[in-house]
């Protein structure tokens, strides 16, 4: 059997939050569970261009970036097994503010759905995220994290 190659590859990922402090998530199709916006970063494109470029691509909504929460690739959460490869991401993650009005009925090949939930009230199905990704964005502090 032939060992499965081994890459690190950049990822982009934000919390975007609403005027009444709820999350935006997507529920994803291919792994049918709730998570952050986000994606890879495509050759060409600086991690800001690649945010944006995902979260208009998986909601159709406006956002503002408001800042760098850190950047993740710790290997124990930052590392998924595929069938024939093992990837570590080194994710660039982002907060920012919802500027439109939530289209909950949209929908693509990569979102199910869309919706707000508040912090206290997250879904069950969350894809596997780092440890610290809600702790993080709460925070109070203006420096990013290195995890």
């Amino acid at each position: 059997m032939e060992k499965p190659s081994q890459l690190i590859l950049p990822a982009v990922a934000a919390i975007i939050f609403d005027q009444q402090g709820r999350i935006l998530l997507q529920k994803r199709r291919d792994v049918n569970q709730w998570g952050l916006l986000g994606g890879h970063v495509e050759f060409g494109e600086t991690v800001e261009q690649a945010i944006y470029r995902e979260i208009s691509e998986e909601t159709d909504a406006q956002v503002r970036i408001d800042r760098l929460i850190g950047v993740y690739s710790e290997p124990a959460s930052q590392t998924y097994i595929y069938p024939n490869r093992i990837v570590q991401y080194v994710t660039t993650y982002f907060k920012g503010e919802l500027l439109s009005e939530l289209n909950e009925g949209f929908a693509n090949e990569e979102t199910q759905a869309l919706r707000l939930f508040r912090v206290d009230a997250l879904p069950d199905e969350l894809a596997r995220l780092h440890p610290f990704w809600l702790d993080d964005a709460l925070a109070t502090s203006t420096s990013a994290y290195m995890r």
